[in-house]
């Protein structure tokens, strides 16, 4: 009996499908589209005071300056001037204030500064937020900290990163009949920015079309970010009746958007001889910046990670949302994770060979196998990974090893870790944790596949082709993947949150069955 073999299908180890394209320069990125003629090229004045009240504003020498053709101010937004993935408390143009660094405003001449806090501290000490402070606790974890054999106190402070994306921040807005809108954003959510841009062109969102083939890298600062320079362009080229581009250099995008949270974490824990922790008290002060931007979920899912892979039967977890002064941090990828397991592997050293630590506060099989946030730990194999793992890396021999080395050596220190890591996918608001999929089939017997995920060279589009092959059982090559389009699946949610592949896979899924 033959075997049908697919070229291509699930599991198969094939080259990205726009990797050629790749490396001859070939891929077309929102900066690489041909430009309808008469393109005009926007910029953004930027603020150059933290927080400060905006005394006046003269725009007479900005529209006079060489080749100026408009300029924009709130003033000129027909609709509203407020964006934002959750809430819309980001303006696209400061208006009787600003509060960061950079913010976008256009020709300010005279500020009133105003005190500014720059710091998670700082924000702490003024009672600053901007979002209610959440508590998370199980048991009691005070009695169990005050009658332990042994207790620590310490703080860490986790810094923040820039995302540095190879391409940067750019929107292309191309003014359609009718009054419509055509947007190429260097997206992780194109839905997003298609509501964005129709409330802020007072339209609606069948009158505006958002379009990203490919972005040159987003590790979550494309997710809620993109929505002011596709806002800015599309405002513009609303009034120019004109195609507008918005390509903000590096330094003008380091300043603009946001980065990872940085945290300052307090702790004390209490523990018995063997080193198994009885009593945690977590204080997690995120630094979001002066809106909320995605800083709920964020912080939600720090508290969340907060026992990596331990079972905690007492603990407490504080978490404030410190409003600062400074851009609005984002989604980076982790998504806040990060920041809660590095709290606990800092308490995790107590003092024993930390290894020893982790083995014995594990989460357990069937028993210490429930998280701080009710949900039953399945499938745990960290016990199985751990044991091979150390033994595989003669881990015991190389740490006596090190400590004889540093034991003799005043300045260069070596080190040794096998750290665990449980991370949760998905999106914490469950409603986000579905996808579409438009898929053709043609009398030739080719397909074209269209869903809601957006390719930042991580291979996303692969990998959903790989599943349409797969269930239709065709070559690889017959598949022909397009731009996630707005116009073709609607209501998408962000290629975020460790998602893609399976929700927008399980889409194309379904599509292909359904055909």
């Amino acid at each position: 009996m033959a075997e049908l073999r697919v070229k291509g299908g699930v599991g198969a180890a094939i080259p990205h499908d726009s990797g050629h394209l790749h490396v001859s320069g070939e891929a077309t990125y929102t900066d690489d589209i041909p430009e309808v003629r008469g393109t005009l090229y926007a910029a953004i004045g930027m603020s150059e005071r933290a927080h400060a009240r905006i005394k006046a504003i003269d725009l007479a020498k900005v529209r006079a300056a060489p080749g100026v053709v408009a300029v924009i101010t709130a003033r000129d937004i027909p609709g509203k001037n407020d964006y934002g993935p959750v809430i819309a408390d980001d303006p696209i143009f400061a208006t009787a204030m600003v509060q960061y660094f950079g913010q976008s405003i256009l020709g300010v001449i005279e500020y009133e500064d105003l005190k500014a806090n720059l710091t998670a501290k700082e924000a702490l000490r003024d009672q600053s937020f901007v979002l209610p402070t959440e508590r998370l606790v199980r048991g009691n974890p005070q009695a169990a900290i005050a009658s332990a054999p042994h207790r620590l106190q310490g703080r860490i402070n986790i810094g923040g990163q820039d995302q540095f994306y190879l391409e940067g921040m750019i929107a292309y807005a191309v003014p359609k009949e009718d009054g419509t809108m055509l947007v190429y954003s260097s997206t992780q959510h194109p839905g997003e920015v298609q509501h964005q841009v129709a409330h802020a062109l007072d339209l609606r969102a069948k009158d505006v079309v958002v379009d990203c083939r490919r972005m040159g890298g987003g590790f979550g600062g494309k997710e809620s970010q993109p929505g002011l320079f596709a806002c800015v362009a599309a405002l513009l080229a609303q009034k120019t009746r004109k195609a507008i581009k918005l390509r903000v250099d590096r330094d003008d995008d380091m300043l603009m958007t946001g980065k990872r949270h940085d945290f300052e974490t307090e702790y004390e824990v209490g523990f018995d001889d063997a080193g198994r922790i009885l009593g945690v008290d977590f204080v997690l002060a995120g630094r979001c910046g002066y809106s909320a931007d995605l800083s709920g979920s964020i912080n939600d899912r720090a508290m969340f990670h907060s026992d990596n892979c331990y079972y905690l039967e007492n603990v407490s977890i504080l978490s404030f949302r410190c409003k600062t002064n400074t851009v609005s941090n984002t989604a980076f990828r982790g998504f806040g994770g990060p920041q809660g397991m590095m709290g606990i592997e800092c308490v995790i050293d107590l003092g024993k060979d930390p290894l020893d630590v982790r083995k014995l506060n594990f989460y357990g099989i069937d028993e210490r196998n429930v998280t701080h946030y009710h949900q039953p730990i399945v499938d745990n194999v960290i016990h199985d990974i751990v044991g091979q793992l150390e033994q595989s890396s003669d881990y015991h021999a190389r740490r006596k090893t090190i400590r004889a080395f540093n034991a003799g050596s005043p300045i260069l220190k070596r080190g040794i870790a096998l750290t665990p890591v449980k991370f949760g996918i998905s999106f914490t608001a469950t409603h986000l944790n579905q996808a579409g999929c438009l898929l053709h089939i043609y009398t030739d017997g080719t397909l074209m596949l269209n869903h809601g995920g957006t390719e930042m060279g991580q291979g996303l589009f692969t990998k959903v082709a790989q599943v349409v092959a797969e269930e239709l059982q065709v070559d690889i090559d017959r598949i022909r993947i397009t731009a996630s389009d707005t116009s073709k699946v609607p209501n998408a949610s962000a290629t975020a949150a460790s998602s893609g592949a399976d929700i927008n896979g399980k889409a194309a899924q379904a599509a292909a069955v359904a055909l």
